[in-house]
């Protein structure tokens, strides 16, 4: 029923000051659970947990880089000292980054974009894990449909590595948690309304191109247009909720058959 197919659940979400982050606490906070955010900047978090609020529902705030072991492992505490369990974990946090050739991209650019997407997704699993042993929950980590079906972004290396092995690790990590009643996925959306390109720094990609020409209407399920946030905050409840009781270890591509033209 609506409104209550998350009641008194509490769900971390990481990113989730703008895009597929805000969307998700929103939704599923309309479903009755409880939003605690884990940022490194806390305004637009807060600006997310205020509209959460403002629909009668409950919110935290938290600080941190999730990049960091310390701070991670903090605000999973501080979460947990205040309402008392985790059962929903949104991995969401993540940056495009550098996009550049390989002989141009930086160790320093590689290790940020690892660090962020890879690092900062194995540092929120690890210390959600404790807490959602104690009654078993949900875990979704948000890939992308690049380095996982998609692979002529060319530039885009160490991206595409992040987003492949954010798939890896979700397989290895189901296992292991399946006997504690915890279930993990992963979601791999294609073109979404989000802001996550104006943080992608494209640099000298002419020249490595190459000249792929795709069929006119270049996401045939819907003429051409980018799915939404609220589209991939369904998945994101579906797979949180008990209605996906059933389904770990899997990834889902949410992108209205674009990767299937592009891959």
């Amino acid at each position: 029923m609506p409104g209550q197919m998350l009641e008194g659940k509490v769900a971390v979400i990481t990113g989730a000051g703008s895009g597929l982050g805000r969307a998700a606490a929103l939704l599923l906070a309309q479903e009755g659970a409880i939003i605690a955010t884990i940022d490194r900047t806390p305004e637009d978090s807060q600006e997310t947990i205020n509209k959460v609020q403002q629909n009668g529902g409950k919110g935290l705030v938290t600080i941190a880089d999730i990049g960091q072991p310390d701070q991670v492992q903090q605000a999973f505490h501080k979460i947990s000292e205040t309402f008392g369990r985790i059962d929903i974990v949104f991995a969401n946090a993540g940056i495009n980054g550098v996009w550049a050739p390989i002989e141009e991209l930086t160790p320093e650019e590689w290790d940020k974009t690892l660090d962020t997407n890879l690092k900062g997704t194995f540092l929120t699993v690890k210390y959600a894990t404790p807490h959602l042993k104690r009654q078993g929950g949900s875990v979704v980590i948000t890939s992308s449909v690049n380095g996982t079906r998609i692979f002529s972004n060319t530039g885009a290396t160490a991206y595409a590595t992040s987003k492949a092995a954010q798939v890896a690790f979700t397989k290895m990590v189901a296992l292991e948690l399946a006997e504690h009643r915890i279930r993990v996925n992963v979601i791999c959306p294609g073109a979404i309304e989000t802001s996550i390109d104006e943080n992608t720094n494209r640099r000298n990609l002419e020249a490595i191109q190459e000249p792929v020409e795709f069929p006119e209407g270049r996401i045939p399920l819907t003429d051409g247009k980018p799915g939404t946030s609220e589209q991939v905050a369904q998945l994101v409840l579906f797979l949180a909720c008990d209605a996906s009781s059933h389904i770990s270890g899997t990834e889902v591509w949410i992108d209205g058959t674009e990767s299937l033209l592009k891959g």
